[in-house]
């Protein structure tokens, strides 16, 4: 069990029955009264943020999490597959909890799958990855102006800002953070 006071950004723990995560926490005191901890949170199953006041002598639940690794199979519009690399078992996940990490899969790519009561809820992908350059416009010469970009599409589809000197058929290194460009791979 937790007590409300243990909350603190970054913890995860259960509330109305799904796994949250603290994104800002507040801690108010009220005059003679007990006090007040306001945190905003995030609904790791389907992404939510919600914002909520608790009283000081509130509990809860430690979420019970675990990653495993997993791989990448293929995807459609609404739903990715992927693979547990321990049993071999297939899981779908919606693209809209995967979010904007869809953009950065490629068939066969390793991916850590968050588990809540043993039921899929979400992946995290390594902070850089490298992927291939689809398409996009030919680089000029006299192109060389620093910090100026271009779109370009990579092979799952999504686009992203390149320098000029970037080609189709270039690998290219991409912070899943931010989805920015990082470097030639």
């Amino acid at each position: 069990m937790l007590s409300v006071t243990e909350l603190r950004i970054g913890v995860t723990f259960v509330y109305r029955d799904d796994p949250y995560q603290i994104l800002s926490y507040h801690h108010h005191k009220m005059g003679r009264g007990g006090s007040n901890i306001r945190v905003k949170m995030r609904n790791l199953r389907s992404g939510m943020v919600l914002e909520e006041t608790f009283k000081g002598g509130d509990s809860f639940d430690e979420a019970n999490l675990e990653e495993r690794k997993a791989q990448y199979l293929y995807g459609d519009t609404e739903t990715l597959t992927l693979m547990d690399q321990e049993t071999f078992d297939q899981f779908e996940l919606s693209r809209e909890v995967v979010g904007d990490l869809a953009n950065y899969l490629s068939e066969g790519s390793e991916v850590q799958v968050l588990l809540f009561d043993d039921k899929p809820i979400g992946i995290s992908l390594p902070i850089k990855v490298t992927m291939t350059i689809a398409e996009t416009a030919p680089g000029f010469k006299g192109d060389t102006a620093a910090r100026s970009y271009k779109p370009a599409t990579i092979e799952t589809g999504a686009t992203v800002q390149v320098p000029f000197h970037v080609k189709p058929g270039d690998k290219i290194v991409i912070d899943t953070r931010t989805g920015d460009y990082v470097s030639k791979g």
